[in-house]
């Protein structure tokens, strides 16, 4: 991440909270608080601590947030999203303003899921975003570690999209290659064995997840 710290993520949770504040449908659910600044430092640490892995929270967001569950509409998520969208775009790197993103998405479809049984259908249409995607690679300076065989960590799945050209993806259900191109991406699998081999010029880029995206591998 481009030098996404604590002192940036304070800076983009109170620029948040500041359009949260005067937000006509978001500003009444915001209004049980009591201690601004109390409740900015609280979510400046779980941010930190889901982003920077720091440690530092140790509550419960989705208990405190059924506690005023009657103030909540499903809707809400999505304008909840939006301004956060807003706020890490303008504030943050584009890379960093992603993950960022995709890490509100999933946080918004666990709560809204929660606090709204059965309502899977309308969850955030941004639930399922990239949590990184990588730099554009061409045949040039494409990193040798994805031209050996190499595997995604644990709990990680990726998109390979090829922009231009083709190249071959090793990393199916059998060992021969295949030919990925413009619109026909290739999903790599977490912990499988996966390579490329370079056929010529190419441009692409990967997206990573930690959840199954086979429905975006289209």
């Amino acid at each position: 991440m481009d030098g996404l710290d604590q002192r940036k993520i304070e800076q983009v949770v109170r620029r948040f909270y500041d359009r949260v504040r005067i937000d006509h449908e978001l500003a009444p659910v915001f209004s049980v608080v009591e201690d601004w600044d109390e409740h900015l430092a609280r979510i400046s640490e779980f941010w930190a601590s889901v982003v920077l892995m720091t440690g530092q929270y140790k509550g419960n967001p989705l208990a405190m947030h059924l506690v005023h569950a009657d103030l909540f509409r499903p809707e809400l998520f999505d304008r909840w999203l939006l301004l956060w969208r807003e706020t890490t775009d303008e504030l943050l790197s584009a890379q960093d303003a992603s993950v960022l993103q995709a890490k509100a998405a999933r946080i918004a479809t666990r709560f809204q899921t929660t606090m709204f049984p059965g309502s899977r259908a309308n969850a955030p249409s941004s639930a399922l975003r990239p949590f990184k995607t990588s730099p554009e690679f061409t045949e040039g300076n494409i990193p040798a570690v994805l031209l050996r065989e190499h595997r995604l960590d644990h709990g990680t799945w990726g998109i390979l999209r090829v922009h231009a050209g083709e190249i071959l993806f090793f990393g199916g259900e059998t060992s021969v290659g295949h030919v990925a191109r413009a619109g026909t991406p290739a999903l790599v699998r977490p912990n499988k064995p996966h390579r490329l081999e370079i056929v010529g010029p190419v441009s692409l880029t990967f997206e990573f997840y930690d959840e199954n995206p086979a429905s975006l591998a289209h």
